[in-house]
């Protein structure tokens, strides 16, 4: 008797249990946002808090002409890490920033504004890669806003010559488009190539890999594409960059491109 007992309390147990895991669920997907994007990291901390920024130098469309701000990755790291109105957590879901204005302090070379994480060594060094062996940045993301082309991810040149061009540059146009562009040689001109489509708001996923020293290999959303590394890139080393890089200018510091991150790493071999 005492047995039988027994087995019908935990089979209560086990009903009782039911209920409480599915109302969870359900309050943990009200809880997102509508794209569909689960909450990943806590909306109360600094994005240092939810990822890892200790490879990371962020850049901001701050300071003075010619010379934008940058926030070293130490003082990026951890819950109560840097974060502003141009890098910040979102309250909603967790996710990590960054809001890059038509109007803003701009790097020598560029005409655009920026909110754009530089890829650093541990040591507080600048990140600075050969092409051989293999390099891959992975990221989950949605472009929250956008005027008309922001720039996601990118491998850029570093060290090796005088050129200040990227080896490539992943581009979310506002039509949807997701497009690559690779850069034909260190003196510049650029091959665009149109590698997926994903509504504004809505959450997608890129990997851009380098492979064996002469291949590019892009990743969206599950489908794969390869693209040949002209020769003359050989004598440079690279280093991974992604955010909000504007790929628009005007007077307005209220247009520009707002990304959100849910996911970032890197890694070589």
């Amino acid at each position: 008797m005492r047995k039988e007992t027994a087995m019908r309390m935990r089979a209560a147990l086990v009903v009782l249990a039911i209920p409480a895991f599915v109302a969870a669920t359900a309050l943990s997907a009200e809880a997102a946002p509508a794209t569909g994007q689960s909450v990943l990291g806590s909306p109360s901390v600094a994005p240092g808090g939810n990822f890892d920024l200790s490879t990371w130098q962020l850049q901001e469309p701050v300071g003075s002409p010619g010379s934008p701000t940058t926030i070293s990755s130490s003082r990026l790291q951890g819950p109560n890490g840097f974060q502003d109105s141009y890098f910040y957590t979102d309250t909603r879901d967790g996710a990590m920033t960054f809001w890059a204005p038509e109007k803003g302090v701009t790097t020598p070379n560029s005409n655009y504004a920026r909110s754009e994480l530089r890829e650093m060594n541990r040591d507080g060094s600048a990140a600075n890669w050969s092409l051989s062996g293999s390099h891959k940045l992975n990221a989950t993301l949605r472009v929250v806003s956008v005027t008309s082309n922001v720039c996601v991810g990118q491998v850029h040149l570093g060290t090796g010559g005088s050129s200040t061009k990227p080896l490539l540059e992943l581009y979310y146009r506002s039509s949807g488009d997701i497009v690559l562009g690779t850069e034909n040689s260190p003196d510049g001109g650029q091959t665009l190539h149109t590698v997926g489509h994903v509504a504004v708001g809505k959450t997608w996923s890129y990997t851009i890999g380098i492979s064996g020293g002469n291949t590019i290999d892009l990743t969206v959303n599950g489908s794969t594409t390869h693209y040949s590394i002209p020769s003359s890139f050989k004598a440079y080393k690279q280093y991974f960059k992604a955010g909000s890089y504007n790929q628009s200018s005007s007077s307005s510091t209220t247009k520009g491109a707002r990304v959100a991150f849910y996911g970032l790493t890197i890694s070589h071999s």
